[in-house]
């Protein structure tokens, strides 16, 4: 039953306007709805949102709750939640239409090929909301704050976007901290070990809620937060 459901949820997400996925990831297209092929790189304002407002990206947006919260908050800027798994964009992307939220869309993509999909400077800020910590040495590179990313996020970023990084990792938030003092094209804006420890918050953005902040939360772990510019 629960491969079945997830397949049908493959089938009707190539029906919606709002998603784009990149099938093979040797191969940098992007299909968009019916199978259509598309080039949205250096044209995702004019091409998709119909705008020129800032474009935000939201990266491991699973469900994309911070997509959709970031996108009601700010009805002015467009907002792109990026995720490998189908069937987790899938469900933002269906409330997004459903709510007939415009300046919110999906991307199904690895992100380590997100610079394949964006021109220089099109980026204006990104969201990193509960990464996989990977927590392993040996898989250090994979953390989406790790010096291989933040290579990638420069050929996208623009020289004033900002970073934002929320997790519930100790080890991810002291990791990204010493990623930052050992880049000299980086500058930490904020920090904060435990953000709910002394309300009220810095910055309405903070209490949006993931399905695993909300989890993590029930268990009684501390959200950590940081803000860092790169250039």
């Amino acid at each position: 039953m629960a491969r079945r459901n997830k397949l049908q949820k493959f089938t009707e997400i190539l029906t919606f306007s709002n998603v784009y996925e990149n099938e093979d990831i040797k191969i940098p297209v992007l299909i968009g709805k019916d199978g259509e092929t598309v080039d949205l790189r250096g044209k995702w304002r004019a091409q998709h949102f119909k705008n020129s407002n800032p474009l935000t990206l939201e990266l491991a947006c699973g469900g994309g709750e911070y997509t959709l919260g970031l996108a009601r908050m700010y009805a002015e800027s467009n907002f792109l939640g990026v995720d490998i798994k189908g069937a987790r964009i899938w469900k933002g992307a269906r409330v997004g239409l459903s709510e007939n939220l415009a300046n919110a869309a999906f991307l199904r993509t690895r992100i380590e090929k997100i610079a394949s999909f964006f021109a220089e400077n099109e980026i204006d800020n990104i969201w990193i909301t509960f990464p996989d910590p990977f927590l392993h040495d040996s898989k250090e590179n994979r953390r989406l704050t790790s010096p291989h990313f933040l290579k990638e996020y420069r050929k996208i970023v623009k020289k004033t976007g900002i970073i934002h990084l929320k997790t519930d990792s100790p080890e991810l938030y002291d990791f990204t901290l010493a990623t930052i003092a050992a880049d000299q094209q980086c500058e930490l804006l904020y920090k904060n070990d435990d953000i709910y420890g002394s309300l009220p918050l810095i910055m309405p953005e903070l209490q949006l809620q993931t399905a695993y902040e909300m989890m993590h939360l029930a268990a009684a772990k501390t959200i950590k937060y940081i803000r860092f510019s790169i250039f």
